[in-house]
């Protein structure tokens, strides 16, 4: 580890320290705000894997909305303890995107764009004309998460014990999602960015390889989705509505997602500005349409370049092809 990587990653030490002091310095109200931080914080960061490869997607949201309605339906329904909620909500948002990574990752570019528009679309529908899915009301009444192990029981009812199951959560899923892009798979997703054609012809199967990422990052959306649904008690279609989509990817553009730490410098910061906005929600939109002009006019690369973030990346900027790549025949497309 060489020394910018050493001070991003001490830096972020000292960040995770600091939150975990906001509910001996701070109300309950700016608790439960910080625990939104966090769930939001790990969105962007697993929206960021599909960028990676290049693409931008529509269906996040709906994937975290896939992990929150999973984590409801098994609460209210079986009484599913936490954990298993948990990991359930990972795992059926993992394979709904590998059902729907099949007829998307045939198409590239604004295609995908508008294919993975169309299939969020089509899932919310469904979640508002079935009554199993709760309707257009969606859940309610979904009760704190408790761990119990023998005479041990701890309830996660209070907002400063549910933000530190949050924070614990996010920081592992943050450190497993830095572990896969520093990886050879990481790698080979800048690659396929940077080098799609390059790539295919020495026999790398760039679906393949999309389809992992848009799996991965869904299985992170999931855990998001499942914190989320405990965070607010409730999961109803309209908090994964297409606004919410448009504000992800306006959030990872402005922190900038060259590097690990753009997007988790953007959410806070974006998140922060966002609550302030409450006063004024019907400007929201156009507010944000202008940061994003701004930030495309003066800070293409966003925040991170702004802060300068790209020095404890720890990764390159160029495309280089991995070595001893197993490749499963080219994509033809």
């Amino acid at each position: 580890m060489n020394v910018n990587n050493r001070v991003g990653f001490g830096a972020a030490i000292i960040a995770v320290v600091a939150a975990a002091l906001i509910p001996m310095v701070s109300g309950d109200y700016y608790v439960s705000f910080s625990t939104e931080i966090a769930i939001m914080v790990l969105m962007l960061s697993s929206y960021r894997i599909v960028v990676l490869t290049g693409e931008w997607s529509f269906a996040h949201v709906v994937l975290q909305g896939v992990g929150a309605y999973t984590a409801a339906i098994l609460v209210k329904d079986w009484g599913a303890p936490f954990p298993v909620s948990l990991i359930a909500g990972a795992l059926v948002a993992g394979v709904v995107a590998a059902i729907l990574s099949f007829p998307l990752l045939k198409m590239r570019g604004f295609y995908f764009l508008m294919g993975t528009f169309g299939a969020a679309e089509a899932i919310r529908l469904l979640w508002r004309k079935f009554k199993y899915f709760g309707g257009t009301r969606g859940f309610s009444g979904i009760p704190a998460p408790y761990l119990e192990i023998g005479d041990f029981k701890i309830d996660f009812g209070h907002p400063a014990s549910f933000f530190y199951l949050t924070l614990s959560i996010c920081v592992v899923c943050l450190l497993i999602i830095w572990s896969i892009e520093r990886s050879r798979l990481g790698q080979i997703w800048r690659t396929i960015e940077q080098q799609d054609v390059l790539a295919q012809s020495v026999g790398i199967d760039t679906r393949r390889y999309r389809r992992i990422a848009f799996v991965i990052s869904a299985m992170f959306a999931g855990v998001a989705g499942v914190l989320l649904a405990y965070a607010f008690g409730s999961v109803t279609p309209n908090r994964f509505n297409l606004n919410f989509a448009l504000y992800l990817m306006i959030w990872a553009i402005v922190g900038g997602t060259r590097s690990f730490y753009g997007v988790i410098i953007g959410g806070i910061l974006l998140m922060g500005f966002d609550e302030s906005l409450r006063f004024a929600d019907e400007l929201r939109p156009g507010i944000y349409g202008v940061i994003l002009i701004l930030v495309m006019l003066f800070w293409p690369q966003g925040l991170e370049r702004l802060f300068r973030l790209d020095r404890f990346s720890g990764t390159k900027s160029t495309a280089t092809l991995p070595t001893n790549v197993t490749t499963s025949g080219g994509d033809a497309r």
